[in-house]
């Protein structure tokens, strides 16, 4: 309101013109004194006091500090966007020209937080993962063109390192067949090894690698006897040639018993497992939570070839007596009749119980103590051989109550054998052999 009644009083005081900026003609005009006063009753909100203008030449200072006053604040937002600019380039170029690993240090990742049974598994993944290989199976193959000798993977399967001394234990069938094997580590480095012996019939296999002693991480053995069906197991190993997988279960069955896939002789005491276990995963150990070996994965029960929540593990008590005897005589000397049976089938056809020899060498146990194979006469006609229906007292239905009970004995004991001879039973000594060596 005050801005506002500044145009009246100028008029006021100034009659005879009608403004009072206008110029008369021929005539210098003169300025009034300026003041501003309300016109407007005094109140508690617009007090009375009148407020004089500062005179009109000092206009031009005022004007000439505040376009100062407006230069310095240009000039120093400049100033700051300057340097604002330098301080960006710089921080960029510094970022362009640092190594990747220390440009990340300026990313700040929240730390994950794992259960307390996460960071076991995940310790124990880590601890057993270097003992763990990957076993490449070479064969030679003739190239039907050139007829030159080629060196054709043939399979692949996982094992582990034993000991210190380049040791490196595997399944059998693994290993069956190769010209060549490739050890392959959890640092892809890879080497040659050699075939230190094998036990077929337990579908095991000893392997020697020369490699760096940094490299040999033995996996700490366990023991398979005090076992408990529910306790957690983890298999490490490479299925479908993927590398170092773990896949996790409890023990589902103990005491089980398979069949060799070399052999055909059965494997006692076998653990049987959730754990996923799939074509790769053969040789590779079956681990207890605290880290330590308690089998090794050998075959699945799967109708696709697939894993299929039952997998079997050979215990590693078993494995131990096997390997301790590799290592020392390159064999295993398991003891044996020396004799050649009949299929189960066959003699169910027959109507009896037991097992039918069909062969029994001569320079063999059982040939020296006197059993009768099957043969032919004259006229063609089948003899049946002695049927084996116990031994030292245990019955024998068949050929893998045979196995079972030879795999108690040594190597040098005298065992009974009961037969029936025709329609009569005889018992006979015969002492055991060792196993004759491989072909």
């Amino acid at each position: 309101m005050a801005v506002c009644s500044l145009l009246p009083a100028l008029s006021l005081q100034s009659p005879s013109l009608s403004f009072p900026f206008s110029r008369p003609p021929n005539r210098t005009p003169k300025l009034p004194r300026l003041s501003l006063a309300s016109t407007s009753k005094p109140s508690s909100l617009f007090p009375t006091n009148k407020l004089s203008l500062p005179p009109l030449h000092s206009l031009g200072f005022i004007q000439s500090r505040n376009s100062n006053s407006s230069n310095n604040c240009i000039v120093s937002s400049v100033f700051d966007s300057f340097f604002i600019i330098c301080t960006s380039l710089a921080l960029s170029f510094s970022l362009f020209v640092t190594d990747v690993g220390a440009a990340s240090a300026f990313v700040v990742t929240p730390p994950r937080k794992l259960q307390s049974d996460e960071l076991a598994t995940v310790r124990l993944f880590q601890e057993n993962t270097p003992s763990v290989v990957n076993i490449t199976n070479l064969a030679a193959r003739q190239d039907a063109f050139t007829l030159d000798l080629l060196e054709v993977p043939q399979g692949s399967g996982s094992g582990f390192v034993w000991d210190e001394g380049g040791h490196v234990v595997t399944n059998y069938h693994v290993i069956r067949g190769a010209s060549d094997l490739k050890v392959t580590f959890a640092d892809q480095s890879t080497y040659d090894a050699k075939v230190l012996g094998f036990d077929p019939d337990k579908d095991v296999a000893l392997l020697r690698v020369d490699a760096p002693k940094d490299k040999l991480r033995p996996v700490p053995v366990g023991t398979s006897a005090d076992l408990l069906v529910g306790q957690k197991v983890y298999a490490i190993g490479n299925p479908f040639g993927l590398d170092h997988t773990l896949t996790t279960g409890v023990i589902s069955g103990l005491r089980r018993e398979i069949s060799s896939a070399a052999t055909g002789r059965p494997i006692q005491d076998v653990i049987q497992t959730d754990a996923a276990i799939n074509p790769g995963n053969s040789g590779g150990p079956l681990l207890d939570s605290s880290g330590n070996l308690i089998g090794i994965n050998t075959a699945i029960y799967s109708t696709s070839g697939a894993s299929s929540g039952v997998g079997f593990s050979i215990p590693v008590d078993t494995v131990s007596g096997i390997v301790d005897q590799l290592v020392k005589f390159g064999k295993v000397t398991r003891p044996v009749l020396g004799i050649k049976f009949a299929p189960d089938q066959s003699v169910e056809q027959l109507g009896v119980s037991g097992g039918l020899v069909l062969d029994a060498p001569a320079n063999g146990p059982a040939g020296k103590a006197g059993l009768r194979p099957t043969k032919r006469d004259a006229y063609g006609r089948l003899i049946l051989g002695d049927i084996i229906t116990s031994v030292n007292g245990k019955k024998v239905t068949n050929g893998t109550d045979l196995y079972r009970i030879l795999d108690q004995c040594k190597v040098g004991d005298k065992v009974t054998v009961e037969v029936l001879r025709g329609d009569r039973t005889e018992k006979i000594p015969v002492v055991l052999e060792p196993q004759p060596d491989e072909t």
